[in-house]
C-alpha cells in the first residue's frame, strides 16, 4: 500500500519523524471512483491536535534545513526526481486507482513532478540576490534571500503528484519546512512522494504530512500563528477565506482557484486542430482541471459545421476506468462532483440545447463509478450561469461571437481569469489575444490546459491573489529579502540626510 502502512490497508500521518496513527484514532475509507466496490485502504481523520504535533516537529526540522546550503538542498529535491522517474508506472497506476483519471494522464502528472524537481535542483544554485552600488563612498549594499519558516501546503485531488510538487519543491529548496495537506480523495500519492522525499535524503523533521478533511486539518493549518505560509489549490470561496484569515494573521498566503476558461476560434483557424484542442481542453481530467476549456467561443461563420463535427467526435469518446488503456474519460472524483455536475445539466436544459451526453452513465460497469457522458450545450447566451460558474466536470457550454472584440469581451466577462485559448492564422489577433484576453495564460493554437513546470502559474480576479505557482516566480513566494549593508570606511556616514 506505501506510505508507512501500520498495518494491512491502513494509512498513516508522518509527524515527528515517523509514521503515526492519528491522536484521535478515527480514520476514512479511500475508495476507487471508477469502482466503488475497490477500498484502497483508510487513512487518518486528523485534526487540530495531530497538526499541533505535526507544527512542533517542523520548526524543529526548520532550523535543520534552513543551514543547510541551497545547492545541497537542491540534491535532496533532485535525488527525489531520479525515484520519481524510476517509480513513475508505480505512482501512475496509484494516482489513476484513486482519482480516476486515465494511466496516460497520471504518467504526465508524475512527469510534471520530475520536471519540477530538476528545475527546483537547478534553483538551488540560483537563489540570486542583488548587490548595487551605495549612495555613499566605501559603502557596499546587497540583498540577500532567506526562508521563511514552517509552509502549510493544502493541495487538491486531480493532480496528485504534481501539484504537491509545484508547491513542496521550491518550499524546500528555499530552506523551508512542510506541511503537507492532501486532498481525502488522494492520500495514497501523497503518502509515496513522501517516501520518496525521505528516500532522497530530506531530514525526516524537515517535511510533515497529516491527512484529514479541509474543516478539521485545512483549517487548523491556516490558524495556527506558527505557520507562517500558506498555499492553497482549490475553490474561491475556500479561499476567500483561507485570505481573511491570513490577512488577520499577517500570513503569506498564496491562493490558485477556480477558472471559466474560453477557448476562441475565428474563421481562418485551422479547425481540425481546434476541435482536438477543444476535446482535450474540455474533457481531459473529465473536466476536472481549473484550466478546462468549458467554454467554446465559435466565430457566427463556423459555428454550424464546428459543433457538428465537435458532437459527433464528443459522443465517440469512451468512458471508463482509467487503468483500462482503450479509456478516453475516466470518472468524476466523488458523488459530491456527480450530482455538482447532474445539477447544472439540469440548468443546462433552460439555458442552452444539450446536443451531446447530458446524463449519468449508468451501463455495465460504469454503474459502479461516477460516471458522467462528455456534455455539449449549444446556444449558451453570454451572462448564463453555466458559461460563468465553474462546474468542473465534462460540460461544454459553446456560444458564437461576430467578431474578435465580442469574443474578448465575453471571455473577460467572467469573475474567473486563468487561462484562455485563441486559434488563428492571423498573428496581429494572436498578439492582440495574449494581450487583451483577462487571464494569467494564453495559448494561441493550443488548448486552454497544458502548462509547462519552468513557466509561472496562476491567475486573475477570483483565480487567484497575485502569486504565481511554477516557474521562477514561485521562489519569490517561498523567501524574504534580507538586506545588509556594509560600511568599511571607517567613519559614520549618514544616509537619507541631505548630501547633496
Amino acid at each position: 500500500m506505501g506510505g508507512g502502512e501500520a498495518r494491512r490497508g491502513v494509512g498513516a500521518n508522518f509527524i515527528g519523524g515517523a509514521w503515526v496513527e492519528p491522536l484521535a484514532g478515527r480514520y476514512f475509507e479511500n475508495r476507487n471512483p471508477a469502482r466503488r466496490d475497490d477500498l484502497i485502504g483508510v487513512w487518518p481523520r486528523s485534526d487540530a491536535a495531530d497538526v499541533e504535533a505535526a507544527v512542533e516537529s517542523a520548526g524543529r526540522g526548520f532550523e535543520i534545513w534552513r543551514s543547510t546550503p541551497a545547492p545541497a538542498r537542491g540534491d535532496v529535491i533532485r535525488r527525489a526526481g531520479d525515484l520519481l522517474a524510476k517509480r513513475k508506472e508505480e505512482i501512475a497506476a496509484i494516482a489513476t486507482r484513486e482519482m480516476g483519471k486515465t494511466l496516460v494522464e497520471t504518467r504526465g502528472d508524475v512527469q510534471e513532478g520530475i520536471d519540477t524537481a530538476y528545475y527546483a535542483a537547478s534553483e538551488g544554485r540560483r537563489l540570486f540576490g542583488r548587490t548595487v552600488p551605495s549612495e555613499l563612498p566605501n559603502k557596499w549594499a546587497m540583498s540577500f534571500r532567506r526562508p521563511i519558516g514552517v509552509c502549510g501546503l493544502i493541495t487538491p485531488f486531480n493532480f496528485p503528484l504534481a501539484i504537491p510538487t509545484w508547491k513542496a519543491f521550491p518550499a524546500l529548496v528555499c530552506g523551508n519546512s512542510v506541511i503537507l495537506k492532501p486532498a481525502e480523495d488522494v492520500p495514497h500519492t501523497a503518502s509515496v512522494f513522501v517516501e520518496i522525499l525521505l528516500e532522497a535524503g530530506l531530514p525526516p523533521e524537515v517535511i510533515q504530512l497529516v491527512h484529514g478533511f479541509g474543516e478539521e486539518v485545512g483549517a487548523a493549518l491556516v490558524a495556527h500563528p506558527r505557520i507562517p505560509v500558506i498555499s492553497f489549490t482549490g475553490s474561491s470561496e475556500t479561499g476567500r477565506a483561507i485570505a481573511e484569515i491570513g490577512g488577520r494573521l499577517y500570513k503569506r498566503v498564496s491562493l490558485e482557484m477556480g477558472g471559466k476558461n474560453a477557448q476562441i476560434v475565428l474563421p481562418d483557424a485551422r479547425l481540425d486542430l481546434a476541435l482536438d484542442g477543444v476535446l482535450w481542453g474540455a474533457f481531459g481530467t473529465t473536466g476536472q482541471r481549473c484550466t478546462a476549456t468549458s467554454r467554446l467561443l465559435l466565430h457566427e461563420d463556423i459555428e454550424e459545421e464546428f459543433v457538428s463535427r465537435l458532437v459527433e467526435r464528443a459522443g465517440r469518446l469512451r468512458l471508463g476506468d482509467g487503468m483500462n488503456p482503450q479509456t478516453d474519460v475516466g470518472p468524476l472524483i466523488n458523488s459530491a462532483a456527480l450530482e455538482k455536475v447532474e445539477r447544472y445539466v439540469d440548468l443546462a436544459h433552460t439555458e442552452g440545447e444539450v446536443v451531446c451526453g447530458g446524463r449519468r452513465a449508468c451501463d455495465g460497469e460504469l454503474a459502479h463509478g461516477f460516471f458522467f457522458e462528455p456534455t455539449v450545450v449549444r446556444g449558451v447566451a453570454a451572462g448564463a450561469r453555466i458559461a460563468t460558474e465553474e462546474i468542473f466536470g465534462p460540460v461544454l457550454s459553446v456560444m458564437t461571437f461576430a467578431d474578435f472584440a465580442e469574443a474578448v469581451r465575453i471571455n473577460n466577462e467572467v469573475r474567473y481569469g486563468l487561462s484562455s485559448s485563441v486559434y488563428t492564422r492571423d498573428a496581429e489577433i494572436a498578439f492582440r489575444a495574449a494581450n487583451e484576453l483577462e487571464t494569467g495564460i494564453t495559448y494561441v493554437n493550443a488548448p486552454t490546459i497544458g502548462a509547462e513546470a519552468h513557466l509561472p502559474f496562476g491567475g486573475l480576479k477570483d483565480t487567484g491573489n497575485g502569486h504565481r505557482e511554477g516557474g521562477w516566480e514561485v521562489y519569490d513566494f517561498y523567501t524574504e529579502t534580507k538586506v545588509a549593508y556594509v560600511d568599511y570606511s571607517g567613519r559614520l556616514q549618514r544616509a537619507q540626510i541631505d548630501n547633496y
